[in-house]
């Protein structure tokens, strides 16, 4: 199975969602650096709900979708 590559590169403090080898590995992460070769530093909460950090492909990570309040414009002041 081949992803596709992603020119995509998130600047640090950006929050993407990770992809991992399956369904079950999909996480929300933050991006804390990058690393070389095409890697990245990320920040997720771990199995016993720690924050740890880990270094993943860059081609693993898309940006998160529009949630509902992405979509809401800001209120005017009258």
């Amino acid at each position: 199975m081949t992803r596709v590559k992603s020119a995509w590169l998130p600047p640090a403090g950006t929050v993407a969602t990770y992809l991992g080898r399956n369904r079950k590995l999909t996480r929300t992460v933050r991006v804390i650096a990058e690393a070389s070769a095409g890697r990245l530093v990320v920040e997720a909460i771990g199995r016993q709900g720690v924050p740890v950090r880990i270094t993943i492909k860059q081609e693993n990570l898309k940006p998160l979708p529009p949630g509902l309040f992405d979509l809401l414009e800001p209120a005017r002041a009258c």
